[in-house]
């Protein structure tokens, strides 16, 4: 089976001692390519060194997270617009909003959010959406700014079926995680009433590990045990599970 994780922060601290180890294990689960949404200007240099240690494997994306927007945002996308304008990236992201942590930064949030779709419509790149407890405000955003050539990637998506649908219209996929493993993830039912042509795997590592690592740190090669839970719910074979949800990654970053 061949996989693709959408979404992973390799460069995590976290990793520091075992990176070598936890590529090889994604290698031989045939994960055959990670992408890595950055969230600030301080993960780029640790990012860009695992893409030039691990070339076509470790794919940087560059961006600024929601939970990394403060009254200082636009000095932090003044750089990501530098870095933009100096070399390809295949997404701007991780971007969106959240309304988990702290709910009194959220007007600066959505200037951020729209700055960083008119790069990505600039760049004719994705945008890979972080969206805690703001499904519904986000798909509204992204209507609003109603450009055709916005598209990309609901990450980690915990809206109901409706919303996914609505998500889709917009012309994005919907990215699935080891959430939809746990017990009471509450994925269920979107993820056998989405269209497999419109989900992406991911693991968003070192968080959120899937069922049975559930509480351990995540990892690229336990996007295998997401791609079982889809299989699972739709009943479709795990081999045509990995082949679908890889075309859909490469169909929105470009298979470079």
């Amino acid at each position: 089976m061949i996989l693709v994780d959408t979404h992973a922060h390799l460069y995590s601290e976290k990793f520091n001692d075992d990176i070598n180890d936890v590529i090889k294990r994604s290698q031989d689960a045939g994960v055959e390519r990670i992408y890595m949404p950055n969230i600030d200007s301080k993960s780029i240099d640790s990012m860009l060194e695992l893409e030039q240690n691990f070339p076509g494997y470790c794919i940087p994306t560059m961006g600024l997270h929601p939970c990394h927007v403060d009254k200082d945002f636009e000095k932090e996308l003044y750089i990501v617009e530098d870095w933009l304008s100096k070399r390809p990236f295949v997404a701007v992201g991780e971007m969106g909003t959240d309304l988990y942590w702290d709910k009194t930064n959220f007007e600066l949030q959505k200037k951020a959010f729209i700055i960083q779709c008119d790069l990505a419509v600039k760049y004719d790149i994705p945008i890979i959406i972080h969206c805690r407890e703001s499904v519904a405000e986000t798909i509204q955003m992204v209507a609003d700014f109603s450009n055709e050539k916005l598209k990309g990637i609901f990450h980690c998506f915990n809206g109901d079926l409706k919303q996914a649908h609505e998500v889709i219209d917009l012309g994005f996929v919907i990215g699935i995680g080891g959430v939809a493993t746990f017990k009471n993830g509450g994925l269920d039912d979107l993820v056998k009433g989405t269209d497999l042509q419109h989900i992406v795997l991911e693991t968003d590592s070192p968080y959120l590990a899937p069922v049975p690592y559930r509480g351990k740190r995540n990892e690229p090669s336990y996007v295998n045990e997401v791609a079982k839970k889809v299989s699972e719910l739709k009943q479709m074979d795990l081999d045509e599970v990995g082949k679908i949800t890889t075309e859909n990654a490469y169909r929105v970053y470009g298979n470079v």
